[in-house]
């Protein structure tokens, strides 16, 4: 593939297991004039791997603010300059965004090199639904600021999905169970595409014990079941009058199907059935 100058390519790389590298991310990272990582000497060892001599900018959280300016300059300048975070999709729970946003307002092109997410990882294999989904990142640590997200998240419809961290696992299940409830069903994703990969499904109090006598290892992907109790439960009758009337106020089928299924959390699929039954009725 040609790479453009001027150009910031975001690039995904792998979460663990090396053979998840696509094609396109390692020709982008043998190509451009430079990689900013996150951490240069993780991001080393997989451009070693690789074959890739192409040199590194370290770009994270703490610097991020100082490197803003150069980075720019060179992309202004035509230097073609690659995102990489230490593991998954730059910008999803790191300070990738930041940069994004500065090239974005500063009329550079920015590309996407799509690759391994924890977040679609874990959901894919959760046993959860996830067809609508919220994802959290981490939480606060802690205090008041973490208490008001708990408790806005209580009535949230939509699965959850959030990252911990070992030392913090716990006490966010002990959190999760004070707030949401102990029968809340949580599956908690750990080492995703690594040796010890692990997906353990259960109640949120099942949860808690099996962790009383396991010391947590690894990083972790946290997926919670939405509020059931938050979702209009309507029956088929309901949802075809409710048709019924959007289709008669002049919105299309998939318009009226999409917005009830906003509001129910139920498949839009099956909503749009219903609407064509009632067009098909109609006939």
């Amino acid at each position: 593939m040609d790479i453009q100058a001027g150009t910031l390519y975001i690039v995904g790389t792998p979460i663990g297991n090396l053979e998840d590298m696509t094609f396109r991310a390692v020709v982008v990272l043998q190509k451009v004039d430079a990689i900013a990582a996150e951490d240069t000497r993780h991001t080393g060892r997989l451009l070693h791997h690789f074959q890739i001599a192409t040199p590194q900018i370290s770009y994270h959280d703490h610097n991020r603010r100082t490197r803003h300016p150069e980075l720019v300059q060179r992309l202004q300048d035509g230097q073609a300059i690659a995102l990489v975070t230490d593991a998954g999709m730059p910008g999803i729970s790191d300070p990738g965004y930041d940069l994004v946003k500065v090239c974005v307002e500063a009329g550079i092109p920015v590309v996407p090199i799509p690759g391994v997410s924890a977040v679609t990882t874990a959901l894919s294999a959760g046993g959860l639904p996830s067809d609508r989904f919220v994802f959290e990142g981490f939480l606060p640590v802690k205090g008041q600021e973490r208490r008001d997200r708990l408790e806005a998240l209580g009535t949230e419809s939509r699965t959850l999905v959030f990252y911990e961290s070992p030392h913090r696992l716990r006490q966010t299940l002990q959190d999760f169970s004070d707030t949401l409830g102990t029968d809340r069903l949580v599956t908690i994703a750990r080492e995703l595409t690594k040796l010890h990969e692990q997906f353990w499904r259960g109640s949120m109090a099942e949860a808690i014990g099996y962790y009383q006598t396991r010391e947590p290892q690894g990083e972790y992907t946290l997926i919670v079941a939405g509020d059931e109790a938050a979702q209009p439960m309507l029956s088929e009758s309901a949802l075809i009058a409710e048709l019924q009337t959007l289709i008669g106020q002049g919105i299309s089928r998939s318009q009226a199907s999409r917005q009830l299924a906003q509001q129910t959390a139920l498949p839009r699929r099956q909503i749009y059935q219903l609407a064509l039954s009632i067009v098909d009725d109609a006939e």
